[in-house]
């Protein structure tokens, strides 16, 4: 990253803004609070960062995920313990599925813990907060010295950027205008992997990609991370190897590609794909995390003996382990050997959508809702999938253009599309978001539709409308699965803004998707009212799974 000059002109807080927007920052997500109005003013009187007030704190970490999966560095910005904990969550969720967000927190000031008082918002001691978010983020570090505040901020996000992982800054109210060391010398870390055991990978490597009868390449989300898409494309054109993608990792690749093969997922998913991945003699897995969810709650049967499996934390070939090689270089260096081209003798797998035709008065189901929604679909919308059928629904949709599907596959967490739409959107400009959201996630943080009006942005908002939890019911039905209903459609009407749809056909969907398209000054809501006992064939696979685990 750059670094800047005239260092001692900046105080601690000016310092920090600087810095964030040479990672290329523009906005930052948060709720006010007073030990972080300072903070916030010096936000808004900044020509370098905008501050994006949402209605809670759990939609400002949430956006800040969704912006950071986009653009490479996010930023959520809360006051102390009632909004910093209320992050927990998110910042969670940030750490598992590698997504670097800077969380930005104030705290009482220096001079107002003498004695240790009992301050408002504190929990049993100043220093709880720091302690949990030390669990939850990759480095961490309390602005307190002003010697080495400078120091801190740029260990803090270099190590953000490095690992792709959150990072927790705590800012005393009272140290915002202090000077820092005019005398720091910002210092770069060298990143380079360990040249000879790099050459040796890549030598092994190599070997067993040459010796294979069928290779193939498994992707994952930190080639998203990384922003490694277009040299794995490279590489998948140089060796004319297939290439196949986990749920966490989809849109790594465009899906028309002719190498492409579909998602992996164990039994869930495509069986050509699960046939193709697990009868290779040479599993090329780039950036994988191997979750039940990524593997079908397990059901994958991958051999260790024949893979190549590269993370930004480790690199094996077969049985050997390889220390000091980034991620970066080794796929880097793939492009360099020499790894014999080869001829590719699959069929086309993914054929574009060709046409909806809507049967009149047709109640909606799961699977003509998405049948529509995949012609729908086109290189300017980027896809927030929720979790539950929003998400094993919206898999089997083909996406266009790389980097153009986020959700949280991993960790899980209900309630992240509607505020990820605001951090995409503001990530993105030139993207509209299509979010697909459940009734009950929606409930969780649809408020922040009032943040998207507010901001002038035009997600379109598709809510799977089934009267509760849908992914819960195969496992363990009850009343505790059930959410109130709501009018969905009326939303608009309150916020004074944007267009709602009622649906409970195949016409009413498919006449409102083409007002959608022709409406794209504000946001639109649609209410897609389904059965609560329909749900996809890739869901009832997965509940069935994870249902015999709930009775066990």
């Amino acid at each position: 990253m750059k670094t800047i000059d005239s260092i001692a002109t900046y105080s601690i807080a000016t310092y920090l803004i600087r810095r964030l927007s040479e990672y290329g920052v523009e906005h930052i997500f948060g709720v006010p609070g007073d030990f972080v109005l300072g903070f916030n003013q010096m936000l808004e009187e900044s020509p370098l960062v905008e501050f994006i007030n949402t209605c809670d704190e759990q939609g400002a970490g949430f956006a800040a995920d969704a912006y950071a999966r986009l653009r490479g560095l996010g930023v959520v910005c809360v006051t102390y313990s009632v909004g910093g904990l209320k992050i927990a969550n998110t910042t969670a969720q940030a750490f598992a599925e590698k997504s670097p967000v800077v969380v930005i927190s104030g705290a009482p000031g220096l001079h107002e813990r003498i004695k240790n008082p009992l301050i408002h918002h504190k929990v049993r001691n100043f220093d709880t907060q720091y302690k949990v978010f030390q669990e939850l983020t990759v480095a961490s570090t309390i602005l307190d010295n002003p010697d080495t505040a400078f120091a801190e901020i740029d260990r803090v996000l270099a190590a953000a950027y490095r690992y792709k992982r959150p990072v927790y800054i705590e800012l005393p109210r009272d140290v915002l205008h202090l000077p820092g060391n005019p005398q720091y010398q910002p210092t770069a870390t060298p990143q380079d992997s360990d040249p000879e055991t790099l050459t040796e990978a890549l030598q092994e490597a190599t070997t067993l990609i040459n010796a294979a009868r069928q290779p193939v390449i498994l992707v994952d989300v930190e080639i998203h991370r990384f922003g490694l898409e277009e040299t794995v494309l490279q590489f998948v054109e140089k060796t004319n190897i297939a290439i196949a993608e986990t749920i966490l990792g989809k849109s790594v690749i465009s899906e028309f590609h002719p190498n492409y093969i579909g998602l992996y997922e164990g039994a869930m998913g495509s069986e050509f794909a699960r046939d193709y991945v697990e009868s290779s003699d040479c599993l090329i897995m780039l950036g994988v995390m191997l979750t039940d969810l990524n593997l079908g709650v397990y059901t994958a049967q991958i051999d260790p003996k024949r893979c190549i499996a590269a993370t930004s934390e480790k690199l094996s070939i077969r049985l050997h382990h390889y220390e000091e090689v980034h991620l970066q270089d080794f796929i880097q260096g793939l492009l360099h050997t020499d790894i014999q081209r080869r001829e590719l003798t699959i069929p086309p797998r993914i054929q574009p959508p060709n046409s909806f035709t809507p049967i009149p008065q047709k109640p909606m189901t799961v699977a003509r809702l998405f049948e529509c929604l995949n012609l729908f679909l086109s290189s300017d919308l980027v896809i927030l999938a929720d979790i539950g059928d929003a998400l094993f629904g919206g898999a089997e949709m083909v996406v266009h253009q790389k980097a153009l599907f986020l959700s949280p596959a991993y960790y899980a967490s209900l309630g992240f599309a509607v505020p990820g739409a605001i951090g995409a959107q503001m990530a993105v400009p030139h993207v509209r978001p299509l979010v697909l959201v459940g009734d009950g996630a929606f409930q969780m943080t649809g408020m922040e539709v009032s943040t998207i009006a507010r901001y002038n942005l035009n997600p379109i908002i598709v809510i799977l409308n089934n009267g509760g939890y849908a992914t819960e019911r195969p496992m363990l039905d009850g009343k505790f699965n059930d959410v109130l209903p709501w009018r969905y459609s009326r939303i608009p009407e309150l916020l004074g803004v944007g267009l709602g749809f009622e649906i409970y056909t195949e016409d009413q969907l498919e006449a409102a998707l083409a007002d959608c398209r022709s409406h794209s000054e504000s946001l639109c809501i649609l209410d897609v009212h389904l059965d609560p006992k329909d749900i996809s064939p890739a869901l009832k696979r997965l509940t069935q799974a994870l249902g015999e685990k709930v009775s066990s």
